[in-house]
Formats: C-alpha cells, structure tokens, sequence
C-alpha cells in the first residue's frame, strides 16, 4: 500500500518525459520519483490506439507493483490523448495525472492570430486534442501540425544534423505566409530542438 513517501511514477514512450521530470522536481523537491522510459517501443506517436493503450496499461501495472507508487504523472501528449481515460477507468484509486498541448494558453495569451501546434499524428488525430483544439478556435486560428518521425529523431539524438534542419524546414514552409503568433511544442520530446526550431522559424 503506497505511503506519503512512496515515489511518484514518471513515464514517456522516451527520454522527451524527462523535460516533464525535471519540471516536476524544480516544483517538488520534497518528493521521490520513479522514471520510465519505454525507449524499447518508442515513439508512441507512429503507433496505434491499441499499443499505446496496452503498453500504458503493462508500464503503470509495472510502476505499482514493483515500486509501489503513490501517483503516476501520464508524461506523454499521445499516451494522455489515447489511453488515459481507459488508465483512470483500470485505477480509480491512483491519482493520474496527464498532459496535453498548451493550445489553452497560447490561444488565450495572443491577439486572435494564428496558433500553430506541433504534435505527434496519433495525438492530433485523438478525440481529445481535437475537442481541445476545438474549443479555443473562436480565440485563435488553431493549426494542427503533425510531425510524423521528429519524435523518433530526437529519441535518437539527431539534434544537429542536416538532416533534421531540412525536415524543419519543409515541416514549416508552407506556412511562412501566415500570421502565426505562437508554436505549440505538443509532444514532451520537442522542447530538446527549441533552438533549432527556433532557427528555422525566427522570431
């Protein structure tokens, strides 16, 4: 039975959860944490509603048993966006925590213009991002930018290569004409290429 010192269960498809972690531990330094990396099947972005269900179901059943968690913080947009009703359904006891796209207050903080979100295809085609995306269009124009691969790059370290820059480039070329106030970095691996993103796009 968890205690209020058991650890908080963190887990990612990949190593894009450890920038949710590092939040986490800046926010509650008193608390002890347990991180996953479910490298071995990464990214859950590519994959379907089927895996990423079952293998969010294996890692917390995991998480619980083995290190006894008292919570468990969902630090993935596609396992949030596919799994975690199901997740809260199998453990009504555990506190679940998820995350999703800011396209909230990135819709709210501009001046109408266009919002452009960056997620993993399975994310934006989710029921759930799409009510989100949804719900703040009267605020901004939301775009929904799939990224097919780019989570996949960064689990590999393809940071700076020219490979990488190319990708950017045609990812955001067609939308160079558009009054886009901000980008939405909607899955936990793309905060580790802010820079280069940042290159490509500008201010």
């Amino acid at each position: 039975m968890p205690s209020a010192s058991s650890p908080i269960g963190v887990f990612d498809s990949g190593v894009g959860g450890l920038s949710v972690l590092q939040a986490l531990r800046a926010e509650l330094p008193q608390e002890r944490f347990v991180y996953l990396a479910d490298n071995g099947y990464a990214p859950y972005g590519e994959r379907g509603d089927a895996f990423v269900a079952a293998r969010t179901q294996a890692i917390t059943a995991y998480l619980r048993n083995v290190h006894g968690i008292k919570a468990l913080v969902v630090a993935c947009n596609t396992a949030t966006s596919s799994a975690i009703v199901l997740l809260r359904q199998t453990h009504p006891e555990l506190p679940i925590i998820g995350i999703e796209p800011a396209v909230k207050p990135a819709a709210q903080g501009g001046s109408g213009s266009a919002v452009l979100v960056m997620a993993t295809p399975l994310t934006i085609r989710e029921d759930k991002y799409q009510k989100l995306a949804a719900s703040f269009c009267d605020l901004a124009d939301v775009i929904s930018l799939p990224c097919p691969g780019l989570a996949e790059r960064i689990e590999q370290g393809h940071f700076e290569d020219e490979t990488l820059d190319a990708y950017l480039q045609d990812l955001f070329r067609p939308y160079r004409d558009r009054d886009v106030e901000y980008i939405v970095l909607g899955c936990t691996h793309y905060p580790f290429i802010r820079r280069q993103i940042a290159d490509v796009v500008g201010d």
